[in-house]
């Protein structure tokens, strides 16, 4: 069953806001395994409302440590099969959310995918969208942790991302 979780609550009756990278790496989304089931990747991507100013980095990495997040709620881990069951994937402080305030004292990282961002603005610098095929998908393992994470170097820049996932056995 595929879930979509987006870099902030789930809409209701305003859009979907933008959050601001800030000047130095931010956790925009963290996506935190249950301790049952493993997460296959289907999809990630993100939008920016400006250029960010200078060159920077957005990066999908699979880590052992949380960052310190807002708490994602029921709602916005989005089951796309609206019989579906709710994700096992909960939200929490150091568990399931977005807009780090503290990154934590990582040890150890998997990077799954990154892209360079151009300090000028252009066609192909304000968005990305990755669909990873059947046989690429990557798995991250029970009790992970799945960020995107941004640094915008010298001007912060507005961001939406989101994640496509399923949990597999």
């Amino acid at each position: 069953m595929p879930y979509t979780t987006w870099n902030g609550p789930a809409p209701t009756t305003a859009a979907l806001a933008s959050v601001t990278t800030g000047t130095a790496i931010k956790t925009m989304l963290q996506l935190a395994t249950p301790s049952t089931r493993q997460v296959q990747i289907l999809e990630w991507g993100f939008s920016l409302d400006d250029p960010p100013g200078a060159d920077g980095v957005v990066e999908l990495i699979d880590t052992n440590v949380a960052a310190t997040v807002t708490a994602h709620v029921a709602s916005g881990i989005i089951n796309l099969d609206p019989n579906g069951t709710a994700s096992l994937c909960v939200g929490g402080t150091s568990l399931t959310g977005y807009t780090a305030t503290v990154e934590g004292s990582i040890t150890a990282t998997r990077p799954l995918d990154a892209v360079s961002l151009s300090s000028v603005s252009g066609e192909t610098g304000l968005s990305y969208v990755r669909t990873f095929m059947p046989d690429d998908r990557p798995i991250v393992a029970v009790s992970r942790f799945l960020r995107i994470r941004a640094t915008t170097p010298t001007t912060a820049a507005d961001m939406r991302c989101w994640i496509t996932f399923q949990e597999v056995g």
